[in-house]
């Protein structure tokens, strides 16, 4: 049976935009990288290598979720970038270096406000498009053409 907080993120993410989801999971990141450099500096060890599991994981979803394909040299950029934030997280994990994590959320507050901007730069074409009907297609599964 499913509990009412996993009803409720499904939920959440119904309806919404990939860009929109794109942006949620950029907010959870930079959350949680901020909590984990808080439970540093409050010398709350475990709570602080908690953090970084979840705020790891939030970047992952990120890196294993590009479209190379169509995403070109930008996807790569962003490849390196998410790869760079990982191995950098690993290493926090072990040094619990503050000022990394601040580095850390800088440069994905920065790609947050890039991935913004787009979005408000044309709000209309993120929307989250109604289904259109399929095309008609013959006995083999091809798509009819008038």
């Amino acid at each position: 049976m499913e509990n009412g907080l996993n009803a409720y993120n499904r939920t959440d993410t119904m309806g919404k935009s990939q860009l929109d989801l794109i942006l949620q999971v950029y907010d959870g990141a930079i959350k949680t990288y901020g909590q984990a450099r808080d439970n540093y500096l409050n010398d709350e060890v475990e709570a602080g290598f908690i953090s970084l599991e979840k705020a790891q994981r939030f970047v992952t979803h990120l890196f294993t979720t590009l479209d190379r394909e169509h995403g070109g040299e930008v996807a790569d950029n962003l490849g390196r970038m998410y790869a760079y934030i990982i191995n950098e997280t690993e290493g926090i994990k072990g040094t619990k270096d503050t000022s990394k994590l601040e580095a850390i959320v800088k440069m994905l507050g920065n790609i947050r406000a890039g991935w913004a901007g787009l979005k408000d730069s044309n709000p209309d074409q993120h929307q989250v498009p109604q289904e259109e009907p399929a095309a008609p297609v013959d006995a083999d599964g091809f798509v009819v053409t008038a």
